[in-house]
């Protein structure tokens, strides 16, 4: 495992390392300088996070999202296109407004979750009760008439709204032990709760809509201040909502308390029938091997609880920047280099799937694959996913990246393939040497994963820029390397069962998506 550490010092205008020092090299000079001096970031994050904003597949956004960027691309001369690889369920977020209009009025924070059916374009009103903690599935059915015309509350009530580090830092040793006892109770008391009902948190949203329910009601706390996690809704014909830990607890109470809670919803979604799904694909052509490729990889797409900063559009505009870099500075590249900007990533690594069965004349001459997905952090981790040989190559060109940039960086080899994740994943079980840049956390699981705070505000621009430059550099060294790169495996440790390690098989895309 190597490390490397140098003391970065930045300045405030070039956003420059002015320690960095020349290479012997001028294309990675003029990378440096280029991504340095003639940043698109900022621009790039603008018009993509707020202007167009989230990108759920199938959505009109995801659509504008992609011919965004092909427009780019041409703008900065770089052939590129929008391949179409399925279809998806089409719709369109509207407003969401929730108000609570007894026992006092409150407007509060939360939102329809993806795929939630719309409220007709006026408000629906009923009052608000807990999933009661039933002997067992014949007792739910019972109690499951109660409740035509109210709003169902399925989450577990939070007892605190203040993550773990937060107590650590100011609670003392015996009070914060306390709460994550009584908060383990709870979980175990909900989980059965829920498990006695004879659903699961995907089937009961289904039930409560036959039995005449004006909605559901949840909260998905990712842990993090005011952060919840957006996902998509389960119920066909009513909405269903995520309402934010403080608002949702109040809700809680009210109803526990006897002081029924009323709330008046608004959901403006729609419907928009069967739309088309695509992945974006840019080329700068090789001059002497056209027929072997570098790719840079990020997914498009997003879940719409924010507007899809750092999952994915900061890898998303990385990748685009090293492209438009590696245009203006290496034109004509030894191999042919491509970008590939995937859908539906979300729903299981689909637009990459669906390249990789479409394309195997490209996948088999793959000579590298980066991919950037999880968040804004500048990378700290590149391993060879099992193949044997990547020290070699990979090494290699990582001693290209200025110290600079590369500090920090620890490497792994040869590393275990990755099943998924992300859309690395993909190629890597067709055989392709394809590698993840991953970044720092940031905390990215709790604050910006799926959740309604994925804002551009987010965005931390001077490890984008880095992530930038590595992502360029490493294009170019892979495009110019005289060798075409090992696909020799590893031997895979045995696994838990004692049977040999096997490596993950490819698997096929879903071609059409929440169409039963």
């Amino acid at each position: 495992m190597k490390k490397f550490f140098l003391l970065i010092i930045l300045t405030s205008t070039l956003h420059v390392h002015s320690g960095y020092a020349q290479s012997k090299d001028p294309v990675v000079d003029n990378i440096v300088k280029e991504a340095t001096e003639n940043s698109q970031l900022e621009k790039l994050a603008h018009e993509l996070m707020d202007v167009i904003g989230p990108r759920l597949v199938g959505s009109p956004q995801m659509m504008q999202a992609h011919e965004w960027a092909v427009a780019k691309y041409k703008g900065w001369n770089i052939t590129a296109k929008n391949e179409k690889w399925g279809e998806w369920r089409g719709w369109e977020r509207g407003v969401s407004h929730i108000d609570m209009i007894a026992p006092r009025v409150k407007s509060l924070e939360g939102m329809q979750l993806a795929w939630s059916p719309g409220t007709g374009g006026k408000p629906v009103t009923g009052d608000v009760i807990i999933l009661p903690d039933v002997a067992d599935s014949v007792a739910l059915q019972k109690w499951l008439p109660s409740v035509k015309g109210k709003f169902v509350m399925i989450s577990m009530n939070q007892p605190t709204g203040r993550p773990d580090y937060n107590w650590q830092e100011f609670a003392t040793k015996e009070s914060f032990e306390k709460m994550k006892k009584d908060r383990d109770a709870q979980t175990e008391a909900w989980t059965a709760r829920m498990k006695k009902t004879g659903y699961t948190t995907r089937t009961l949203p289904p039930a409560l809509e036959k039995a005449g329910a004006a909605g559901v009601v949840m909260s998905y706390w990712s842990k993090g201040f005011g952060a919840n996690k957006i996902f998509g809704a389960y119920t066909k014909k009513v909405p269903t909502v995520d309402i934010s830990l403080e608002d949702y607890g109040l809700l809680y109470r009210l109803a526990e308390s006897g002081n029924t809670p009323k709330i008046s919803v608004r959901a403006d979604s729609k419907e928009t029938g069967i739309s088309q799904t695509f992945n974006t694909i840019g080329e700068i052509k090789g001059t002497e091997k056209p027929n072997e490729y570098v790719l840079l990889s990020a997914h498009f797409d997003s879940w719409d609880g924010g507007s899809g900063a750092t999952d994915n559009g900061t890898g998303t505009i990385v990748m685009m920047e090293a492209m438009r870099i590696l245009k203006k500075v290496y034109p004509n590249p030894k191999r042919t280099i491509l970008v590939g900007h995937w859908g539906s990533e979300e729903q299981g690594l689909n637009g990459s799937r669906a390249f990789v069965e479409d394309h195997p004349e490209i996948v088999q001459n793959i000579q590298a694959l980066f991919n950037q997905d999880n968040g804004t952090g500048r990378v700290v981790n590149l391993q060879g996913q099992g193949f044997v040989n990547s020290y070699d190559y990979l090494g290699r060109w990582l001693s290209h990246v200025p110290e600079a940039y590369k500090a920090g960086i620890e490497t792994k080899f040869p590393g275990a393939p990755g099943g998924g994740g992300s859309d690395f994943a993909s190629f890597v079980a067709a055989g392709a040497p394809a590698f993840s840049l991953s970044s720092l956390n940031w905390s990215y699981g709790t604050y910006t994963w799926h959740t309604n705070r994925d804002t551009y505000d987010k965005v931390v621009f001077d490890d984008v820029r880095t992530n930038a430059i590595i992502a360029a550099i490493m294009a170019y060294e892979a495009s110019e390397d005289p060798a075409k790169t090992s696909r020799d495996k590893a031997i895979l440790p045995a696994n838990a069962d004692g049977k040999p390690g096997t490596w993950p098989e490819q698997r096929k895309a879903t071609r059409k998506g929440g169409l039963d």
